[in-house]
């Protein structure tokens, strides 16, 4: 396929799909699809809601984009490229609803020739398993794969995600991106289109499989170090010992991985590990490190707050009825992304105290937070008013106030806990 024959097709406008329509809109025209009108609006006006893409990139490129959320806008496109949420359910298995339903809205308009990439992080199979057996029902076409020369059916590819909310360094060009594609004619297609906007390059993998499990071990990974540097942070904190003094002087060698421990959330690490656990288990595999690093980390907000009520209760200040103060409510520090946060966590577990707790997030929507989490954050905390104040994410506005203008939201008894080290050792009460 040709250059000048490709139409792209992006599925999915959210902090994925709308860098990808930037970064392509830049040198071709590209559709971008959303299911949400208010998206579609929003993003037509130049106004991107999670803050990955600012205002004048993305009016810059705006003559180039067809932004819609009309199936039948998408029939031009012969490369669609679907970035779609992929969450866990309450049970803490893949929910595939998202993935499913794009590629039944993909299938509807698919013709002989046209590939299909999926960039959702899932289990190694997902595409060539799940996906395409939607494509196939309801485009009644055949699937090409492997050293398949058929004139007629269509191809798949799979390129991850590689964002990183919040990051203005490592930007989509940026980062190396992973291709593959199901016979080695949509390899090539699909490897020569992302080259077109990765500055860094691409690596193509011998198969959609491998790339699938590329992705998810990325974060696994992370998973892993953070759960072991939490753990770590717990027998210190049994010993009386500061653990970032600790990791500071372990970090001196050169081979040390700088992990923090904290709370673990957001869309990729505090879920692809349980993808992974599902693909494993249902090959009859029970992944033993990977279950335990989860339960870790799952469990780390219950023992921030129970260090948090034994000083407070050690203070002789009273829980039933004590205002709480945490500051931010986002997954992580500098961007407004609210999936998986486990902030939520603490809040919960200080309810369950009876607990009167306030949450302020300079980078949230209030109303968005109130959908998704059922919380409602402060627009300003109260002056000289709270009996513990909870420092959750290292949102620079937390940093620039600094501990007088912190802890002016306490009572003259009260605790300050810097989960996140945005303060010096000897400016917070309490340190995780």
């Amino acid at each position: 396929m040709a250059r000048s024959d490709q139409r792209v097709a992006i599925v999915g406008l959210g902090y994925v799909g709308l860098p990808l329509l930037v970064e392509f809109g830049r040198t071709r025209n590209v559709i971008g699809f959303d299911l949400s009108v208010q998206r579609v609006v929003e993003i037509s006006k130049g106004y991107d809601r999670t803050g990955e893409v600012e205002e004048q990139y993305l009016l810059a490129v705006m003559d180039n984009l067809t932004i819609t959320h009309n199936i039948a806008d998408l029939s031009d496109a012969n490369i669609f490229i679907v970035a779609v949420p992929t969450p866990i359910d309450e049970s803490n298995r893949p929910d595939m609803t998202y993935l499913l339903e794009a590629s039944r809205l993909v299938g509807s308009v698919l013709k002989s020739g046209d590939i299909v990439v999926y960039e959702s992080t899932v289990y190694p199979g997902a595409t060539e398993e799940d996906c395409v057996s939607v494509l196939s029902e309801v485009s009644g076409l055949k699937y090409l794969e492997g050293e398949d020369s058929s004139i007629e059916g269509y191809y798949c590819g799979y390129s991850p995600e590689r964002i990183n909310p919040g990051d203005r360094v490592r930007r989509l060009p940026d980062i190396v991106k992973i291709t593959s594609g199901s016979t080695p004619l949509a390899a090539s297609v699909i490897d020569d289109l992302y080259r077109e906007i990765i500055i860094a390059g691409t690596y193509r993998a011998p198969s959609i499989r491998v790339a699938e499990a590329a992705k998810v071990i990325e974060n696994v990974q992370r998973d892993v170090n953070i759960a072991l540097v939490n753990e770590l942070a717990i027998i210190f904190n049994h010993l009386g010992i500061d653990t970032e003094s600790v990791l500071e002087a372990a970090g001196t060698k050169w081979n040390f991985q700088p992990f923090r421990p904290g709370l673990v959330g957001g869309h990729c690490i505090g879920i692809d590990p349980y993808y992974l656990k599902h693909k494993a288990q249902s090959v009859g595999y029970h992944p033993e490190i990977i279950s335990a690093v989860r339960r870790l980390n799952d469990s780390m907000g219950s023992y921030v707050v129970a260090q948090l009520v034994k000083a407070m209760t050690r203070r002789g200040i009273a829980l039933e009825g004590a205002r709480i103060l945490v500051l931010g409510l986002a997954f992580k520090e500098n961007c407004p992304d609210l999936r998986n946060s486990r902030v939520v966590d603490i809040v919960a577990e200080l309810n369950e105290f009876s607990c009167r707790v306030d949450v302020y997030d300079p980078w949230v929507s209030v109303q968005e937070a109130e959908v998704e989490l059922g919380i409602s954050p402060v627009e300003a905390p109260d002056e000289q008013s709270y009996d513990a104040i909870v420092i959750a994410v290292a949102h620079r506005e937390f940093r620039e106030m600094g501990a007088e203008s912190i802890r002016a939201f306490g009572k003259p008894n009260h605790i300050l806990y810097d989960l996140k080290y945005v303060l010096a050792k000897s400016e917070a009460d309490l340190r995780l």
